[in-house]
C-alpha cells in the first residue's frame, strides 16, 4: 500500500484542464509552437523544481475554456493521474478505502504539495477548442528538445522562477498531443501505447517527432513494429515514415515489414515459379483458389517489358509446357480404346479430367496475358498447333471437345473487339480452329460449364466478318453446309452470314449502280 502511494506521488508531476473532449485527427508540426512569457504571480509563488516535496503549496486553479478564454476558476486542476485506473494490487495487499467526504480537500492539498507545476502549455486546436496542461519543467526539458529550448529562453528572459507559459497553436488533435506529453511522465511506455492502439500510436509518433521527444519516437516505433496492421493503418504508417524522415536505424524493423528488399529479378523468378506450381497443382480446389489469388495479385502488378523484361517469355514457357502435356494426353487418347482412355487414371484423375485441367491452365494464362496486353502472341501460338489439330480429327468427341474451350475463349475476345490482332493472325486462327469448333459445338453446348454459348455464336460470326471478304466466303460456306446437316448441333451464324452476303453481292451492285448513275446523269 505504501508502495502504491509512493508511485502515485512520483508520477504526479503534471496536470491539465480539459477545455473540451478531444477529437481524433492528424497532428500539427513542431514549428507551430510559439512561446509566450508570463509574469510570476507574487501572491501565490510556486516553488522551483528544487524545492522540498514536503513544502505545502496553494491549490492549483483550473482554466475552463470551452472554445473561448474564460475567467480563472476556483476549482482545483484535475490531475491526469487521477483519471487513470488505480494500479493493480499485489498479492496480500488490500485496496485502500476511499477517503471520507470531509477529507477530499486535504487529499487535494496533499497531492498538490508533492507536485511542481511550473510550466503551462496552452494548447489551441484548429477547431478553436482549448486545453491547458500544467507540467513539471524538469521532466519536460529532459524529454523534449523543442520545449527545452523554449523553457530556457523564458528563464533567460524573465529570470529564474515563475510559471513559464507556452502557447501551442493550431493543434490538429488535442487528445493525441495530451497523451504524448503524458507519455513523458510514465515509466511503462508499452502499457500506455497498448491503450491507444495502432492508429493512436502513429499519431503519437508524429507528435513525438515534432517536439523532438526521442524516447516517445523510439517507444512508438517499437510498439508499432510488434503489432499487426490493417491495410489502412499500413498506408498511414508509410506516409508518416516518409514524412518524418526518421533515423534509418530506428525504423529498420518497420521498414523491413513495409518494404521488400528483393530485386526485380528475384520477384520475376518467384512469379514464374508460382505460375508454374499452380499449373501442376493436383488438388482441384487449391488450384482454383490459387489461380484466383495470383490472377488478382498480378492484375495489380505491372508486367511491362521495362520492369520485367523476361516475364512475357516466362509465362509463354509455362504455356508451352501445358501444350506439351496436352499433346501427350491426346497421344494417349488416340493410342488406346476410347473406354480405356477415359477410364485410365493418373493420380486418381481420368484422362478427360487431366485434359480439362490443361485446358483450364491455358485459359487462365491467356487471361493474364490478355489483361497485360500480351495476348497476341498467344493467338499465334494456338494457331500453330498442327500436331494437336491432327490428333483432334482422330480423337473421340467425348475427349477432344475440351480443347475447343481455348478456341472459344479466343473467338469471344476477338469477336467482342477486345483482342487486337493483325489480319494474318486472325486468318491463321480461324483457318486452324473454325472447323474443329463446328464439330465440337454440340459437346460444348452439353458440357458448357461457364461458357456462354450465345456469346460464342455471336463472336464466331463477328470474328469471321473481320477477315477480308474473299477469305470469309469458304468459311461461311463451310458453316452453311454443316448447319444444313446438323441444325441445332451447329452454331447459328445466320446473322453474320446475311451481313457477309450483303457486303459481297448487294453492296457491290449498289456501288456499281452508283458509279454508272454518276457517269450518266
Amino acid at each position: 500500500m505504501m508502495g502504491s502511494k509512493q508511485r502515485r506521488r512520483r508520477r504526479r508531476w503534471w496536470c491539465c484542464s480539459l477545455a473540451a473532449p478531444p477529437d481524433n485527427g492528424a497532428l500539427s508540426h513542431a514549428n507551430s509552437l510559439r512561446s509566450q512569457t508570463a509574469s510570476c504571480d507574487k501572491k501565490s509563488e510556486i516553488a522551483s523544481p528544487k524545492a522540498e516535496h514536503h513544502q505545502k503549496l496553494p491549490r492549483t486553479r483550473g482554466i475552463l475554456s470551452p472554445g473561448r478564454v474564460s475567467p480563472i476558476s476556483d476549482q482545483p486542476v484535475i490531475a491526469i493521474n487521477s483519471l487513470l485506473p488505480p494500479p493493480p494490487f499485489q498479492s496480500g495487499e488490500q485496496p485502500e478505502s476511499p477517503p471520507a467526504e470531509g477529507d477530499s480537500e486535504s487529499s487535494v492539498e496533499e497531492e498538490s504539495s508533492s507536485a511542481v507545476f511550473d510550466v503551462r502549455l496552452n494548447l489551441v486546436g484548429k477547431n478553436g477548442k482549448k486545453l491547458i496542461l500544467e507540467v513539471n519543467s524538469e521532466v519536460l526539458t529532459a524529454n523534449s528538445g523543442v520545449f527545452a529550448n523554449l523553457i530556457a529562453y523564458h528563464r533567460r528572459s524573465s529570470g529564474a522562477g515563475g510559471v513559464c507559459a507556452i502557447d501551442v497553436p493550431e493543434v490538429e488533435n488535442l487528445g493525441v498531443f495530451s497523451e504524448t506529453i503524458k507519455l513523458m511522465f510514465e515509466d511503462d511506455d508499452p502499457k500506455q501505447l497498448l491503450k491507444t492502439g495502432v492508429p493512436g500510436a502513429i499519431n503519437m509518433l508524429e507528435v513525438s517527432a515534432g517536439i523532438k521527444f526521442d524516447r516517445g519516437v523510439s517507444s512508438c516505433l517499437k510498439y508499432l513494429e510488434s503489432m499487426p496492421w490493417t491495410e489502412e493503418e499500413e498506408q498511414k504508417l508509410k506516409e508518416s515514415i516518409a514524412k518524418l524522415r526518421l533515423d534509418y536505424a530506428l525504423t529498420t524493423g518497420i521498414s523491413d515489414r513495409l518494404f521488400a528488399r528483393n530485386s526485380m529479378d528475384s520477384q520475376q523468378t518467384l512469379t514464374k515459379h508460382l505460375i508454374s506450381s499452380i499449373t501442376t497443382c493436383t488438388d482441384s480446389y487449391a488450384r482454383s483458389e490459387l489461380k484466383s489469388l495470383i490472377k488478382s495479385l498480378l492484375s495489380e502488378t505491372s508486367l511491362n517489358e521495362t520492369d520485367y523484361p523476361d516475364m512475357k517469355e516466362d509465362i509463354f514457357a509455362v504455356c508451352r509446357s501445358c501444350l506439351g502435356s496436352l499433346n501427350c494426353l491426346f497421344e494417349e487418347a488416340t493410342g488406346n480404346d476410347e473406354r480405356q482412355a477415359i477410364a485410365k487414371t493418373d493420380s486418381n484423375k481420368t484422362l478427360l479430367e487431366r485434359i480439362s485441367k490443361e485446358v483450364d491452365n491455358l485459359n487462365w494464362l491467356f487471361d493474364i496475358l490478355f489483361y497485360h496486353q500480351m495476348a497476341e502472341d498467344f493467338v499465334v501460338l494456338w494457331a500453330d498447333q498442327k500436331e494437336l489439330l491432327k490428333m483432334h480429327e482422330n480423337t473421340s468427341p467425348m475427349v477432344r471437345y475440351e480443347i475447343s474451350r481455348v478456341s472459344a475463349t479466343l473467338f469471344i475476345a476477338m469477336g467482342a473487339g477486345k483482342l487486337h490482332c493483325p489480319s494474318g493472325t486472325r486468318l491463321a486462327l480461324l483457318q486452324a480452329w473454325f472447323r474443329p469448333m463446328l464439330s465440337d459445338f454440340s459437346w460444348l453446348h452439353r458440357c458448357r460449364k461457364v461458357l456462354d454459348m450465345k456469346a460464342l455464336e455471336e463472336a464466331m460470326g463477328q470474328a469471321l466478318l473481320t477477315l477480308p471478304i474473299h477469305e470469309q466466303c469458304p468459311m461461311f460456306m463451310e458453316w452453311f453446309h454443316y448447319f444444313s446437316r446438323h441444325g441445332t448441333e451447329s452454331p447459328n451464324l445466320s446473322k453474320a452470314f446475311s451481313i457477309w452476303w450483303r457486303r459481297s453481292f448487294l453492296g457491290r451492285s449498289e456501288t456499281l449502280t452508283g458509279v454508272s448513275r454518276s457517269q450518266f446523269p
